[in-house]
């Protein structure tokens, strides 16, 4: 398991107060954490599904949304699930690497052909079974969230091919294959959290990050960063997580009623991810943000020794193979 990592007050708050479920005999109140704004497409999903539950429990089953970091970070939420004082949230599935190693293969730069490649590959067996891959560390996947393509942003030097990124400390996610693919690229990889970007942008401690187009948007980065390439590096979802904590509390019937919610949010939030991103896109242009269209054959070529890694990798090739056939 990971090293205990550090929790902020307002998980310690949470800790203190038991919020994995509370609520009388009769009703069980599920609390869910995460670090996006609520006018954000995940969390207007995760809205309908804590709708759809309580519509389909009678009440007896409610989730209670902390959007915004109020829990902590991605990485605090996820230690909290595991010691069982919070019972949902949603991470990037590049966080998980850590704590599932399978959880990398969607960190393969230009793994997927298309979108309908991309859902086809995690909306199948093996999208099911990386889900449940760190049931062993007590975090159990329910459902996936579109997170988009991951693209760079910069402050000063616009990106329009792979040299213009080298020598730039880029803001990265706490992941090793994240680091890895910034580094392929010639740019220093600088793992910093999310609520801490706009500052460091602001105060010129990195000079550019990487993320989709409503991220980009919603946070407000592209005050400060006026490049966007959309270069479409990877395409790493998020991940709604439930503690087998709590998981193994609930009823057969609680489970489906949860499954069902959850696959249905997923399905909402990609519809309204499409709309958001494209929303995005204009909204930045009007802005006075560049958007920068690049040919993403030299960002794939410069990345083929990841790729190349990846399939040699005894237990991360099997993977690739799977995903690469999904659809086909």
């Amino acid at each position: 398991m990971p090293a205990p990592i550090p929790v902020r007050q307002g998980a310690i708050l949470a800790l203190a107060l038991g919020l994995a479920c509370s609520g009388s005999s009769s009703e069980r109140v599920v609390h869910l954490g995460h670090g996006l704004d609520p006018s954000h497409p995940v969390h207007r999903a995760m809205e309908a599904m804590a709708a759809s539950v309580d519509e389909r429990s009678d009440g007896a089953l409610r989730i209670e949304i902390h959007p915004s970091e109020q829990l902590g970070s991605e990485r605090e939420c996820l230690e909290l699930l595991q010691i069982g004082s919070l019972g949902m949230t949603k991470v990037s599935a590049a966080v998980l690497e850590g704590f599932a190693p399978e959880f990398r293969v969607f960190s393969v730069p230009y793994l997927f052909r298309d979108d309908a490649h991309r859902w086809n590959a995690l909306d199948g067996s093996v999208g099911g079974e990386i889900l449940l891959a760190a049931e062993d560390e007590r975090l159990r996947g329910l459902a996936y969230y579109d997170a988009g393509t991951r693209n760079f942003y910069t402050r000063d030097r616009p990106v329009r091919t792979p040299s213009d990124l080298r020598g730039l400390k880029i803001r990265t996610q706490e992941s090793p294959s994240a680091l890895a693919l910034v580094r392929a690229f010639g740019a220093a990889a600088t793992p910093l959290a999310w609520g801490e970007l706009y500052t460091a942008l602001q105060q010129g401690v990195v000079d550019g990050a990487e993320n989709n187009p409503p991220s980009f948007h919603l946070s407000g980065h592209y005050e400060v960063a006026r490049h966007y390439t959309l270069n479409a590096h990877t395409a790493v979802p998020d991940v709604l997580l439930v503690s087998t904590g709590l998981w193994a509390q609930l009823s057969e019937r609680e489970r489906g009623w949860l499954e069902a919610a959850a696959r249905e949010s997923s399905a909402l939030q990609r519809r309204l991810w499409r709309d958001a991103s494209l929303a995005a896109l204009r909204a930045m242009a009007d802005a006075g943000v560049e958007i920068l269209r690049p040919d993403p054959r030299p960002f794939a070529s410069a990345t083929s020794g990841l790729r190349a890694k990846a399939r040699a990798d005894p237990d991360l090739g099997r993977l690739v193979e799977r995903i690469e056939a999904a659809g086909s």
